[in-house]
């Protein structure tokens, strides 16, 4: 089956962190680089967006809040409280901060987890186009009263992640080890041991780097496959490739399944020049649909 790809979401400069809601049958995402939170809403044709103060790592929404959102900017995670309106954000509350000891750090990407924790990635500064300060970042889980533990150090930037509950297992992606990682995952808990290497790049031909990632309901994940114009489909229990979907841009970020009954992956794009323009339709955001797949919902994150 031939998936059928349009572009949903004009473009951005760096777009990141999509999160389909399925109370609001909308998408959520952000622009790192244009410091923006998003708002798409397919049935109504509306893209509503907000400028933060900084740069913005993801926006989710928060359980039993309507219209709150955690939204990551720079180094905070702040509470928002925001319509889906152009410039209507307000900040409420700060949830947490991290890397207080490295203050040239960001956040990078962040989901919840299946009980609402927050699981939460940062990485070193951009010192050139392309060139990052490596192995300063770390992956931390906020719990719903805001405190914060330390998961993994020495991370050079953190990507990714999601869950599969029936194999207990978590999945993650340090971009520059070129890899995707497993761990065991404990749900009562949120802890995760064991790393292992399920599938490398270089063993597959690829270029590029791993990106932001989703799973469906078969526990096949979906992973954006930045500087390669690729979406790969990968089998995480045998490490196997299962298949690669052309994108029309270069900077392929992130993916999550969408729409009303989750069967539509939504992709996020950059345009960021880094040496070389990124010609149209880079930055736009995607939608591929007849991949003959269910997507795993996203969930929202948990406060006190």
């Amino acid at each position: 089956m031939t998936p059928k790809l349009e572009m949903v979401v004009e473009a951005v400069t760096l777009g990141e962190g999509p999160h389909w809601s399925r109370e609001e049958q909308a998408l959520y995402f952000v622009s790192t680089y244009d410091h923006t939170i998003h708002r798409y809403h397919p049935a109504a044709g509306t893209h509503g967006r907000s400028k933060m103060s900084g740069r913005t790592a993801f926006i989710i929404p928060i359980e039993g809040r309507p219209h709150h959102f955690a939204v990551g900017v720079e180094r905070q995670i702040l509470e928002v409280e925001w319509d889906g309106g152009d410039g209507t954000a307000v900040i409420v509350n700060t949830v947490a901060e991290v890397d207080g000891d490295i203050p040239t750090n960001r956040l990078n990407d962040a989901k919840a987890d299946p009980r609402g924790r927050l699981f939460v990635g940062t990485m070193g500064e951009e010192y050139a186009p392309g060139k990052f300060h490596l192995s300063r970042g770390s992956l931390y889980l906020i719990n719903s009263d805001g405190s914060q533990r330390k998961l993994e150090t020495n991370i050079h930037i953190s990507n990714g992640l999601c869950w599969d509950v029936r194999n207990k297992a978590f999945y993650y992606a340090d971009s520059f080890e070129y890899a995707i990682r497993r761990y065991d995952y404990d749900i009562e808990t949120g802890n995760i041991a064991n790393p292992k290497l399920i599938f490398v790049f270089k063993d597959h031909g690829l270029e590029g780097i791993p990106d932001g990632m989703t799973i469906d309901t078969e526990g096949n994940l979906w992973v954006a496959n930045f500087d390669n114009s690729l979406i790969l489909k990968i089998d995480p229990h045998n490490g196997a490739l299962l298949d690669k979907i052309k994108m029309p841009a270069l900077q392929v970020t992130s993916c999550a399944f969408g729409g009303p009954a989750l069967r539509d992956l939504l992709v996020t794009t950059a345009r960021v020049d880094r040496g070389a323009p990124q010609p149209p339709p880079a930055g736009c955001t995607f939608k591929l649909s007849g991949l003959g797949v269910k997507g795993g919902e996203s969930f929202n994150v948990r406060l006190d």
